[in-house]
């Protein structure tokens, strides 16, 4: 990032947001909009508490479900799309329309077919994960130079072979990244199921402090929530950077 031609530190766009939101926070703008100060010493004070600790095992359990879930049908699935046309004819359209449609709209059904427990909330944030998954998978299986199928087959390479030493390391940069998204949008999948399945975890904050007005608490779990979202996509992102040689030596 460059300010009038002079390069600044990396995170220096988050520290500029940081101070215009302190600003418009002493200000008053509006009541929504607490000084930023205030939100970080809120935040010391609610990690500590009991409640904040059982709604972030809350969180971590169905999210850490969901995204296991959506990883390991999600691959698989999308590497048989890109091998093997029958199936992926079968398949894309759903999974476009799954990826295309609002997925909050599917919660009231999930209620029904699941209940309202941590089951519904965890299929939901699988749900949310796993259709970019797959596509990137199937992508990334697409794109495989053929000489290393022709050699895996020339060598008597069995299905399973195949699959674990040429089909998922030749797709592997396409796949991390759709991990990474999947994360992400696993991110929203589990908080919605929260708010609209069962009121627990960080859901069960949110709803709390916002129907309190307590705006304070209410961002100190939002920014708790951000951290770890970016932290496990920039993990992520590392990963993709540390294997992008891959791409070009397919």
């Amino acid at each position: 990032m460059k300010l009038f031609g002079i390069p600044l530190p990396g995170m220096s766009s988050l520290i500029i947001w940081g101070i215009l939101w302190e600003i418009v926070g002493r200000l008053e703008v509006s009541f929504f909009v607490p000084p930023l100060t205030a939100v970080v010493t809120t935040l010391f004070e609610v990690i500590g508490s009991p409640a904040f600790q059982k709604a972030l095992y809350e969180t971590a359990y169905a999210f850490c479900s969901g995204v296991f879930f959506a990883i390991v049908i999600g691959i698989p699935t999308g590497i048989l799309m890109g091998k093997n046309r029958l199936i992926d004819e079968l398949l894309l359209p759903w999974v476009n329309i799954f990826l295309s449609a609002p997925l909050t709209a599917l919660v009231p059904v999930l209620m029904v077919l699941f209940g309202f427990g941590m089951k519904s909330i965890i299929i939901t944030t699988t749900l949310f994960a796993i259709w970019i998954i797959i596509l990137n998978a199937r992508a990334g299986v697409m794109q495989i130079n053929r000489s290393l199928l022709d050699m895996a087959k020339s060598f008597g390479a069995s299905p399973w072979a195949a699959f674990s030493k040429v089909y998922f390391w030749a797709a592997l940069p396409e796949i991390l990244g759709g991990v990474r998204i999947g994360v992400i949008r696993a991110v929203k999948g589990v908080i919605i199921g929260q708010l609209l399945i069962s009121i627990v975890g960080f859901g069960a904050l949110f709803e709390l402090y916002a129907n309190n007005f307590l705006m304070e608490h209410f961002w100190a779990v939002l920014v708790v929530l951000f951290a770890l979202a970016f932290t496990i996509s920039e993990l992520l992102a590392y990963l993709e950077r540390r294997v992008s040689y891959y791409a070009a030596k397919r």
